[in-house]
């Protein structure tokens, strides 16, 4: 079946905006719940450890079956909303998540936590997708999608951001096991905005089902290859625990990739990748996100273990950072209606590698908030805002509404793929800088290692800047003012 929230020309101008900013805030609240999550559980861990015995490996692996599932099952969420609709595919995805976390939150060892995070990703991976393909198959290509496209960004990044405050909030006030059950009234609430807000038409199609080889092959190689990346934070790149995992990875990919070729029905059409605009968004993504997580992971270990600030305190301190995103975020679209979205994305990348320098060079045992995070994060996380929405923008611009569900999938993967290289890249880089020094680093070595991270980060964002000119100039700058296209079926209802 396919479908889509439903704008149609009949309906009021007033019903049809409810009903459009709906799409943006189920979409919004979908990719703040996915991302908040991927930090959140952080602060909580030794509370977790404490209460439940868990041993490190135990520990580690809280953190790593939800990053597991979360990569590896993207496609997958992605193509089953193109084929199925993007209503009941969301209302899975959040249902698995939100019945995860009450499992989560309830569970008495770790086994259970364990496996109720695995399951919890995996609800992520397929709600990730649907909140992107929600908004590009709702909103033709233009001024109204790059707004929507700046709001999911804006809020999915600040949920990134949030992370440690609600997680230390949450674990002080109350107790661990509310970083994951405050996950199911937040559930329960979107999942009523969903059925009661948005609208779906059905209409027969000829796809026989989802490629299940492709499915399975993409998504042990994606797992794979973040399995890999993770373990190069305790073993080197040339040891067996970290090459076998990435040479499978890899294998698993090739194997895809030659079955996508022959499928009738493939899971990624391959034919998307002569889309010039999918192609190089991705590429772009996937570098520039090698050094975008580094605001966020590396400061976050500077003030709790340099300048010995508590969680929430830390918390307290990223919102002038979560500030700097939103409002880059909801400058991106005035700036790419006069600049071009190209244009954009490569200032926003430059911005980001300056604000990274900045960080790089002032990063000190001895620093102050004021003196040494308040400006360079700022400016990091501004630059960031003005980046993500031009360049999701790109990546999603030129395929057709049938197939918005794997275009949003590949642009998830590319960015979940490439953080989690560049962090165990600039792990490493922050390592090697501190380990010169011995073997119990002093809070000064740390900082030595950390700045060498931010510094290697601006080096990563500078190569995606540099990639800008892969993507296609299609982006031709908006005039101030423009005659109101008349609304037609075509224009008023995104038919995937």
């Amino acid at each position: 079946m396919s479908s889509t929230p439903s704008l149609s020309p009949s309906a009021s101008p007033q019903g049809e905006s409810v009903r459009a900013w709906a799409v943006v805030l189920a979409s919004s609240i979908g990719q703040f719940l996915v991302v908040l999550d991927v930090s959140v559980v952080n602060v909580a861990l030794p509370s977790m450890r404490e209460g439940l015995s868990l041993s490190g490996t135990a520990l580690q692996w809280v953190v790593n079956a939800y990053a597991l599932t979360f990569a590896g099952f993207l496609l997958l969420g992605g193509r089953a909303a193109d084929l199925f609709g993007r209503k009941p595919v969301y209302l899975v995805g959040l249902g698995l998540f939100t019945a995860a976390s009450l499992a989560g939150g309830l569970a008495q060892d770790a086994e259970m936590l364990i496996a109720a995070r695995a399951v919890q990703g995996i609800g992520a991976a397929v709600l990730a997708p649907v909140t992107l393909s929600l908004l590009t198959s709702t909103f033709p290509e233009g001024p109204a999608r790059t707004r929507a496209i700046a709001t999911w960004a804006a809020v999915g990044t600040a949920g990134g951001a949030a992370g440690g405050l609600v997680g230390g909030l949450l674990t002080d006030l109350l107790s661990w096991r509310w970083v994951l059950l405050i996950n199911v009234p937040v559930g329960v609430l979107v999942v009523a905005v969903v059925v009661l807000g948005l609208r779906e038409r059905h209409e027969p199609t000829g796809r026989r089902g989802l490629d299940l080889p492709g499915a399975a092959l993409v998504t042990v190689g994606v797992a794979a290859l973040a399995y890999g990346t993770g373990r190069t934070e305790s073993h080197s790149w040339g040891s067996a625990q970290v090459l076998v995992p990435l040479v499978g990875g890899l294998a698993a990919l090739a194997a895809f990739l030659l079955v996508e070729a022959r499928t009738a029905e493939p899971l990624v059409p391959l034919r998307l990748f002569r889309l010039r605009a999918v192609a190089a968004g991705n590429a772009v993504t996937f570098v520039a996100m090698t050094g975008g997580f580094a605001m966020w992971y590396f400061l976050s270990l500077h003030m709790q273990n340099v300048l010995g600030y508590s969680a929430v305190r830390a918390g307290v301190s990223f919102l002038p950072h979560t500030a700097g995103v939103i409002a880059g975020s909801k400058a991106a679209p005035r700036l790419m209606a006069r600049f071009g979205t190209r244009t954009m994305v490569a200032a926003g990348g430059v911005v980001t590698t300056v604000g990274f320098a900045w960080q790089g060079f002032v990063l000190t045992a001895d620093g102050t908030f004021l003196g040494t995070i308040l400006g360079p994060g700022i400016l990091m996380a501004t630059g960031i805002g003005l980046l993500m929405t031009p360049l999701t923008d790109a990546a999603t611009t030129g395929a057709a509404a049938r197939e918005a569900g794997v275009v949003a999938g590949l642009v998830s993967t590319s960015r979940q793929i490439g953080g989690a290289l560049g962090l165990a890249v600039l792990g490493a880089v922050a390592v090697s800088a501190t380990a010169a020094h011995g073997a119990a680093p002093s809070r000064g070595q740390l900082a030595d290692g950390y700045a060498a991270a931010y510094l290697a980060a601006a080096a990563l964002t500078a190569v995606s800047v540099l990639l800008v000119g892969l993507l296609p100039r299609t982006d031709t700058p908006r005039p101030r003012t423009t005659r109101t296209p008349t609304r037609t079926p075509e224009t008023a209802e995104a038919t995937v």
